[in-house]
């Protein structure tokens, strides 16, 4: 007789294959195509709250700072190793 530990195993077993099946997929959207959709959602503030506008706007600029200084600094950084020091 299964224990309802055996059954808890299974599940988590079968959630995970899951989800395994969904992420390759090959006739779903590709890995670079799925992280640029979480991208760009990331900095239009998808995640907050709408009905605060200010917030809204407050959180999508500050975003776009921070990324495009964290693009600064990569490509600051890649020219100060080209350049040698």
């Amino acid at each position: 007789m299964a224990s309802p530990r055996d059954s808890d195993g299974e599940k988590e077993s079968r959630r995970i294959l899951d989800r395994i099946a969904r992420e390759s997929d090959p006739g779903g959207a590709s890995f670079v195509a799925r992280k640029a959709d979480e991208m760009r959602n990331h900095l239009a503030a998808a995640d907050v709250d709408k009905a605060d506008p200010i917030e809204h706007l407050g959180t999508r600029i500050g975003r776009i700072l921070g990324f495009v200084l964290t693009v600064g600094l990569v490509l600051w950084l890649i020219n100060y190793l080209v350049r040698g020091g």
